[in-house]
């Protein structure tokens, strides 16, 4: 099933693993395994106990733009399976492991079911329904500081289609942050690179003091994502 291909270097021997093509199998998905096997940042979060190479995205997202300070409060939309979470969990000190620093918490909130994970509060709720706010500001007593989200909406494999599903996804999380947020606060999500985010943009523009599109080195080079990172959230009165 599996044969390596070596690439020599300074006496090591790096070795890629190439997936054959099995009987009943997909050639598109004996692509996809090879990919994965192949990811660094895939065997990077399986050594370091990560639930996803996506962690590593948030920690670029987070190094550059200093969203998850100690003692802050922060929302993970659509959080399973969980590894932004986990990243959320030790920057903020949700788990007091660092007594010098204020403690902070992490909410995660999905429709899925959520593996518990020490230092998150989760909530198993639709995010998009109508009562998701109130239900959850009910429950929270308060503002939160950061509202994160690395959701995309399945894809159909036509582009346009995905582009604008997934802008009508980050435009609807933006609307719950505003409305958790406390003044100041940030709003992270995730987009994909085209044309129909212009509204989204205004609308960030509106709300927030600055707004900036970045796309983490962990995010793959063929893929079009990038993550929108909108900062200080205005207060309500100076808002339109």
């Amino acid at each position: 099933m599996f044969s390596g291909e070596g690439k020599s270097g300074r006496g090591q021997r790096e070795l890629r693993v190439k997936v054959r093509t099995a009987r009943g199998r997909k050639l598109s998905s004996t692509r996809w395994l090879e990919r994965q096997l192949n990811d660094p940042y895939v065997r990077r979060a399986k050594q370091e106990g990560m639930r996803g190479r996506a962690a590593y995205k948030l920690t670029e997202i987070d190094d550059k733009f200093q969203i998850l300070r100690a003692g802050a409060t922060v929302v993970d939309l659509g959080c399973a399976p969980g590894g932004w979470s986990q990243v959320a969990v030790e920057r903020v000190n949700a788990l007091n492991q660092n007594s010098s620093k204020p403690q902070g918490r992490v909410y995660g909130i999905d429709r899925l079911d959520f593996e518990p994970l020490q230092g998150v509060e989760f909530r198993k709720m639709d995010f998009m329904s109508g009562a998701a706010v109130e239900e959850f500001q009910e429950s929270l007593g308060g503002s939160v500081d950061a509202v994160v989200s690395d959701m995309a909406s399945p894809a159909t494999g036509h582009p346009k289609t995905d582009h604008l599903r997934i802008v009508a996804l980050c435009e609807t999380a933006m609307h719950f942050a505003v409305e958790v947020l406390k003044p100041g606060g940030t709003f992270v999500s995730k987009l994909l690179m085209g044309g129909g985010q212009g509204e989204l943009q205004q609308l960030l523009k509106i709300n927030f003091e600055k707004v900036s599109n970045f796309k983490p080195e962990a995010s793959r080079s063929d893929s079009s994502e990038q993550y929108v990172v909108a900062r200080g959230f205005r207060k309500r009165s100076a808002r339109n």
